[in-house]
């Protein structure tokens, strides 16, 4: 689909954009969007490669959490 499109479709897009979002939000819409793209990215690399780091890093926050209710859990009784 993406694969059509070609530079003069690339510009039309483009000229609708900021037509639409005007010129100051167009710079703030393509940062979002590459942050986005760039999160996708990681998620599917970490999906597919089964990192077993990220999950460790979470399980030990989730751990400290948990210790630190019950602190203050029994410091409040």
């Amino acid at each position: 689909m993406l694969q059509n499109i070609g530079i003069p479709g690339l510009i039309l897009i483009l000229v609708i954009a900021l037509i639409i979002f005007g010129p100051s939000k167009l710079p703030e819409i393509g940062r979002a969007f590459g942050n986005t793209l760039k999160e996708f990215k990681k998620a599917t690399h970490d999906l597919v490669n089964g990192d077993s780091e990220t999950d460790s890093k979470s399980l030990e926050g989730t751990k400290k959490l948990q210790a630190v209710e019950v602190s203050k859990s029994k410091a409040g009784s």
